[in-house]
């Protein structure tokens, strides 16, 4: 994504300056809108959704009255003041990297802070989960063949595997060092920027499909926390970088599952449709209807259903109200890349 950036000092000279620099060093990351004239600015911020907002020390801003989404500092002019008016600083004379990286960090220290479910009610990011209550009928196929549906119609996805021994790259392939393991680091170190690493350490698939690879190890996975996913999410949505962001994970009833349903628009169950896959399936559609009111959060209504390798021979359809988004029989001594080809030729999860 980029970052939109609005900048508020009255030395036209020096505006034009830092936007040439930003310009030339940081077009494919920055979007800047510079002012003089403070009433412009403020408009500017609601209007163009700005991210961060830099001032200059000439200015009395009030913090509470801009966007909640908005971060903020003062530009200041030397470079051994850490705070003005109790608001971070930003040194104006500088190399830009290090304004960037400055202007960077306040960013993402604000997407920490506006974590919740009023936050990302406002968002227009779409969440999907996939999920299944009983093994081995192709979620995770399904999950992958939904991202690159999306994607071919143009609408940029991010596919985020948190199964615990799931592997992403085996449906996307993409350059990259780093891995979901220091995205997870991340998450946990409070001195470590998460903006950074979610935007450093995701690749791309040729398909469109934006990832990340799995870490070195499993047990990475059982790291993370309820509230660290909770941050995961928010930033993901507030920072507005994809349009959906398809979650492909392992089923349960615990905090951070029930987590992941809250944040999700559509939750999508796979099952075979088998009397074993659907009669685990009512089970656990039972106990979240239960589990709604415990978490003070509509579950049911989000759910749906996706019948991969179906037999009309042997299988059936639930015919108590879960919404189906239809169906893909067996394909028989296929390769997974070549499932997931024709899970995305059905063209099923263009119309979630």
């Amino acid at each position: 994504m980029k970052i939109k950036l609005a900048i508020l000092d009255k030395d036209a000279n020096y505006l034009s300056r830092i936007n040439s620099v930003f310009a030339n060093k940081f077009s494919d990351k920055l979007e800047v809108y510079s002012f003089t004239e403070a009433e412009k600015a403020l408009a500017c911020l609601k209007t163009s959704k700005v991210n961060v907002f830099i001032a200059s020390d000439d200015f009395e801003i009030e913090p509470e009255e801009l966007p909640k989404h908005c971060g903020f500092a003062y530009l200041v002019e030397s470079s051994n003041m850490e705070s003005y008016r109790d608001q971070p600083t930003i040194c104006k004379y500088q190399k830009a990297e290090m304004i960037y990286k400055t202007m960077v960090d306040i960013f993402s220290d604000y997407l920490s802070k506006v974590i919740g479910g009023n936050v990302d009610s406002d968002s227009k990011v779409q969440v999907l989960t996939f999920v299944s209550a009983s093994g081995g009928v192709g979620s995770s196929s399904a999950a992958a063949a939904c991202a690159i549906n999306l994607s071919s119609v143009g609408q940029k996805t991010l596919y985020l595997n948190l199964e615990q021994f799931g592997n992403a790259e085996a449906f996307f392939s993409g350059v990259g060092q780093m891995d979901f393991g220091d995205v997870i680091f991340a998450l946990k170190s409070k001195k470590t920027n998460l903006f950074s690493k979610l935007e450093s350490n995701v690749r791309q698939d040729s398909s469109g499909v934006y990832f990340y690879a799995a870490p070195k190890t499993a047990l990475d996975m059982m790291e993370l926390k309820t509230e660290e996913i909770q941050r995961l999410i928010s930033d993901l949505k507030i920072s507005d970088s994809y349009k959906n962001i398809v979650f492909d994970i392992d089923f349960s009833f615990n905090e951070s599952t029930i987590e992941i349903f809250k944040q999700s628009s559509t939750i999508v169950f796979v099952s075979d449709g088998s009397d074993i896959s659907n009669g685990k399936l009512l089970r656990a559609y039972d106990a979240l209807g239960i589990l709604e009111d415990r978490f003070d959060a509509p579950l049911l209504p989000h759910i749906a259903v996706f019948y991969n390798k179906f037999s009309n021979k042997t299988n059936k359809i639930l015919d108590n109200g879960i919404r189906s988004l239809g169906g893909a029989p067996r394909y028989s001594h296929a390769s997974v890349e070549q499932v997931v080809s024709q899970l995305v030729g059905l063209g099923i999860f263009s119309k979630i």
